[in-house]
């Protein structure tokens, strides 16, 4: 069921979403300072991609303050507005019930919109 779930996000929309991801992240890699928000877009392009089954967890070691201060960065420079996306497409998708696991998708994508560093995709 998830790999057919998995099929029709990708059909619908997911591999756009991952595109977007993935070309933006190439730009926040260009220069040194953006090299760790560029990562942190990867791992939203990954999620994106293939979502349904991945889990979002904490990582051990979490990189305590840094982590902290980087999560805040990152909402301040458009994290804020990644997570209001998905979240806003995920109350759209669950008006309906057909739609529901994929507004839950875009719900597990907009919590680590808002807060990557120090999170894992399993």
């Amino acid at each position: 069921m998830k790999f057919l779930g998995n099929i029709i996000w990708i059909i619908f929309g997911g591999l756009i979403i991952s595109l977007e991801y993935a070309v933006g992240s190439i730009i926040l890699m260009i220069t040194i300072i953006g090299i760790p928000f560029g990562l942190q877009t990867l791992k939203l392009a990954m999620l994106a991609l293939w979502p349904f089954g991945s889990k979002v967890t904490e990582s051990s070691n979490s990189g305590g303050c840094l982590s902290v201060i980087m999560n805040v960065l990152w909402i301040l420079c458009g994290g804020i507005w990644i997570c209001i996306t998905h979240l806003a497409f995920g109350v759209l998708f669950c008006i309906t019930i057909i739609g529901i696991p994929f507004g839950m998708q875009h719900f597990k994508l907009a919590g680590l919109a808002l807060t990557p560093f120090g999170k894992n995709i399993s």
